[in-house]
């Protein structure tokens, strides 16, 4: 149709039974198709499996852009495959959001350590190996001042560990951990066993983030919804997070406005209140992957940044 102003597909990950349907749907996203269709942009769906990554592959190619929501880790599959056919229809000119090395720089924990000196940051180390791993992480150990352990990517909580130090009669080294996961529970081990446990998230996403633990968790968490540089919801108590901290964080990371993703979310912790008795804020994760339009400012918002985009 002559008046509209470009195609793009909304991608998310489903089965070959979804792929088989001649209108597959995803209902989280339909105010994202009706905002881009007032928008005069033709939206289409598209399912993604491994099984079937040459169909969306072509599908892909013959879009101005695609939207893209897959979390990095699903049912034990991971965004290998995914993440590579983006950055190859991303080099043949369409529009990828989130491009995967975006997603690299802000949507995994190691943007935690890079930015650790902003505003929202907090006690943080990165280790990029096993041998500094296990060199450095047991001297930060303490009873009753309990450490996080991050894996780099990951969501639901999965390679999250709280991590505390647990005073033994025998002397033997042995920690209480706790993964965020949902229906995790407790347990003590040695603190070898747990280390060598950490080693695959070393090996498979090249670090891991450790973090002193915020005591006020039980507080509740922030998380403010963000579209490109624009907070769209549940952000009024984080004014610095467009006028200094996403500013700066781009700067930190070597971003340009274009590249921030359309949808995006960053996770607040409550920290220390400062000498004045205020709030302090602490920056928990920044999710990029597969982040859903919730509050209601953000299909509009959506929309208004691919037609910018577009153009």
């Amino acid at each position: 149709m002559s008046d509209q102003i470009g195609r793009v597909a909304l991608l998310w990950r489903g089965d070959r039974g979804a792929l088989d349907s001649p209108h597959p749907r995803n209902p989280r996203l339909e105010p994202v198709f009706e905002a881009l269709a007032a928008q005069s942009v033709h939206a289409e769906p598209a399912v993604y499996c491994e099984e079937r990554i040459d169909a969306t592959r072509s599908q892909l190619l013959a879009m101005d852009g695609v939207l893209v929501w897959v979390d990095p880790i699903s049912d034990g599959r991971n965004r290998i495959q995914l993440d590579a056919m983006l950055r190859e229809i991303a080099s043949q000119g369409v529009w990828v959001s989130t491009h995967p090395d975006v997603i690299l720089k802000m949507g995994v924990k190691e943007v935690l350590y890079r930015t650790r000196l902003l505003g929202w940051g907090a006690d943080t180390s990165l280790y990029s190996s096993v041998e500094s791993l296990r060199a450095e992480f047991p001297g930060r150990l303490e009873p009753n001042y309990p450490r996080v352990l991050k894996r780099n990517r990951g969501n639901g909580g999965q390679g999250v560990w709280k991590v505390e130090r647990v005073l033994s009669a025998d002397s033997s080294d042995r920690v209480r951990v706790l993964e965020a996961r949902r229906g995790s529970v407790p347990a003590v081990v040695s603190l070898d066993t747990f280390l060598l446990g950490c080693e695959e998230y070393i090996r498979q996403d090249g670090c891991v983030i450790e973090q002193a633990f915020q005591p006020r968790l039980a507080e509740g968490m922030i998380r403010c919804y963000v579209s490109a540089a624009r907070v769209v919801g549940f952000g009024h108590q984080l004014i610095k997070v467009e006028s200094e901290w996403i500013p700066r964080m781009m700067e930190v990371l070597q971003m340009r406005s274009e590249d921030l993703p359309l949808i995006w979310d960053a996770d607040f912790l409550y920290g220390p209140r400062n000498q004045d008795g205020q709030d302090t804020y602490v920056l928990c994760e920044i999710n990029v992957s597969s982040v859903l339009p919730l509050p209601d400012d953000a299909p509009v918002e959506i929309a208004r940044s691919v037609v910018t985009r577009l153009s």
